[in-house]
């Protein structure tokens, strides 16, 4: 049935232009051509067939948008290349609203009330029905059992019995059965229930139980179901008994302890929810609510491009928004956090902009600079209030340091240190600025039991005492961050010691399996390109892989090993600056090489500018991959 706003029918005028208006649906958006439409209609195509489908469309459209004046274009059922598209907006069709409720826990009870039988019953037969028919059908058992596990036990347990009643094949259905009658004292009626299960998948389907279910049988048993059950039961109870300004500030908490130890999936599934979380804030209009939403979210952060720019973006624009009304930790947490996400190329440019760092931890011996990193520390803390309102993010990262020195909290110092951390790449050279940061991050956090800042504290000297070429330094931090990893179940921390010990080798075979560690890893800010620019580093282009965003720099070196030498000169003269981030250095370095190559002079001087302040360095910094020493850089130059 179809129904407008107001909640009148629509008059479809009979079978088979609902079965065009089902076919659209069941599309979901994509264009159905008008052949595809006839053999769904007919099993036998009568003559004119085609003609007929344009005129169930049009009455379909005529039904749907009555009030649509002539000759104005339809908005939605439209006709796309060779045949129709419906675009129907997500909550307009039940199937596609009770899909979206899936993901909302609170709306399952409700979703579930919307149904009055199978899917596209009026089209029993129809082979393009069926598939869908199964798929919502699948969903709505989902949902069924979704709804159970988030219920108190003793009012899941009669949804349950019936659920696996109408559907004994159903194995979460009869673990949700058991373990709900578990939990109100009904051992044995949990232990009777599995056993029943196990007849009834026995009988009709010849299957034994699955592990899930054999391993509830075990836990009961055993009378060890208590991890789950008090999970489970604290949930039900805390979403029953505490607010929603509560309810969202614990999320984030268990959005961060995703982020760090859930692997690639945990990071990929936190930074996703971690927005809505803070849409929601912004939504109660609690502006304090909203700035303890974004700034919670304090998880260490150690590579310069953004896995999602565009997110990263967003959360940047509502820390801005809640800025003007934060104070104390609240405000030092937003400005971190506009430092941390306007991260590396998606920052703005920072030419000739000052220079800020931190002071060296007690006891820590400080690298060599060209300048005093004090002194500039402190003359830039004076002004950054005054160029906040700018955008700037390095006066975001400075203030924020600044001010929780000032607090006196080692987290929220740890947290602003990771954003100037960030934003420390504004030209070659700075692994000294970056190392006495990694080197602060360490002591602070060994002194106040920080374990997640000591692991980024020593990935930044992993890449900091690279650059300088203190490879033995940089593998001690390494088996340290190794070891914290372990302890402290963070299983991200070893895709960056195998790459740098891939970049250690520096061979083609090292770099493929650190490239296998990488996939999967939710990470594709790190990830897309990063094989192939390591290759490239090493000497060998290969066209046949993907370079992502570094691909500008590696055109001119692929077209060069194809002798394709003048495409590959307009191709270098194209190429942009590379962007401030841990790899620029080995991009400048590419294009230099690529410059002498071709005789390129003024973008070799270019370079040269560019590399020279990170003379004696190698460009290593990234900690993942290498181009070789600077200077061998610049002597190519100098001799060309």
């Amino acid at each position: 049935m179809a129904w407008r706003d107001a909640g009148e029918p629509i008059p479809l005028k009979g079978p088979v232009h609902r079965a065009v208006l089902a076919r659209l649906i069941v599309a979901r958006g994509r264009v159905v051509p008008v052949g595809h439409l006839v053999d769904n209609l007919w099993t036998a195509p009568p003559e004119g067939a085609i003609s007929a489908v344009r005129t169930f469309v049009a009455a379909l459209r005529r039904a749907l948008e009555p009030d649509r004046p002539p000759r104005t274009p339809p908005s939605l059922l439209v006709t796309e290349g060779p045949g129709y598209a419906l675009h129907a907006a997500p909550d307009s069709v039940d199937a596609w609203r009770f899909e979206q409720a899936l993901k909302r826990p609170e709306a399952l009870a409700e979703a579930l009330g919307w149904w009055r039988g199978p899917a596209y019953a009026d089209f029993p037969e129809a082979p393009w029905a069926q598939a869908e028919r199964a798929r919502l059908a699948e969903l709505r058992l989902h949902a069924v059992e979704l709804l159970a596990e988030s219920r108190p036990p003793a009012e899941a347990v009669p949804d349950l019995e019936a659920h696996v009643t109408e559907h004994p094949w159903r194995e979460e259905g009869w673990r949700l059965l058991a373990l709900a009658l578990y939990r109100t004292g009904r051992q044995g009626d949990a232990l009777a229930v599995l056993r029943r299960a196990r007849e009834q998948l026995v009988d009709r389907l010849g299957l034994d139980p699955g592990p899930a279910l054999r391993e509830l049988e075990t836990s009961i048993l055993r009378q060890d179901v208590s991890s789950p059950s008090v999970w489970a039961d604290a949930a039900a109870d805390y979403e029953r008994s505490v607010g929603a300004r509560a309810r969202l500030g614990s999320t984030v908490g268990l959005l961060r302890t995703m982020a760090v130890t859930g692997g690639g999936g945990g990071l990929e599934a936190a930074g996703r929810h971690r927005l809505a979380t803070i849409a929601a804030a912004e939504e109660l209009g609690d502006t304090a609510l909203t700035a303890r939403v974004i700034g919670a979210y304090d998880v260490p952060a150690i590579w310069t491009r953004s896995d999602d720019p565009a997110r990263a973006a967003q959360i940047v624009a509502a820390a801005r928004r809640a800025l003007p009304s934060a104070r104390g930790a609240s405000r030092v947490r937003l400005l971190a956090t506009i430092a941390v996400e306007s991260r590396g190329p998606a920052g703005p440019q920072r030419r000739g902009a000052p220079w800020p760092s931190t002071s060296p931890p007690a006891g820590a011996t400080r690298p060599t600079s060209p300048d005093s990193a004090a002194e500039r520390f402190s003359t830039a803390a004076t002004e950054t209030h005054r160029s906040l309102s700018s955008g700037d993010a390095v006066a975001a990262a400075t203030t924020a340091v600044a001010s929780a020195r000032e607090l006196d909290d080692p987290r929220l110092l740890a947290f602003a240190l990771n954003g100037l951390f960030m934003q420390t790449f504004h030209r070659c050279g700075l692994a000294p600025e970056r190392d006495a940061i990694g080197a602060e991050l360490i002591a602070l956090s060994m002194k106040h039991d920080l374990p997640t800042y000591e692991v980024l504290g020593r990935l930044i000297r992993v890449q900091s005492r690279s650059a300088l070429a203190d490879f033995a330094a940089a593998d001690e931090h390494a088996a340290a961050a190794d070891h914290l990893a372990t302890d402290h179940e963070l299983p991200l921390v070893a895709v960056f010691t195998e790459w740098y010990r891939a970049m250690r080798q520096a061979t083609p075979d090292a770099y493929r399996a650190a490239a296998r560690r990488l996939s999967g890893a939710g990470m594709p800010g790190l990830e897309q390109g990063l094989l192939a620019l390591a290759l490239l580093c090493l000497g060998q282009p290969d066209h046949t892989l993907d370079y992502g965003p570094y691909e500008p720099w590696a055109r001119p070196h692929v077209l060069l090993a194809h002798g394709r030498t003048e495409e590959a000169g307009d191709a270098l003269r194209r190429v942009p600056e590379p962007p401030p981030d841990l790899v620029s250095e080995a991009l400048w370095c590419l294009t230099a090489r690529a410059a002498v190559a071709l005789g390129e002079r003024d973008i070799m001087e270019r370079a040269r500018v560019a590399l020279l302040p990170a003379a004696g360095q190698i460009a290593a910094g990234s900690g993942v991959l290498t181009a070789g020493p600077i200077d061998d850089v610049l002597a190519l130059i100098a001799g060309a």
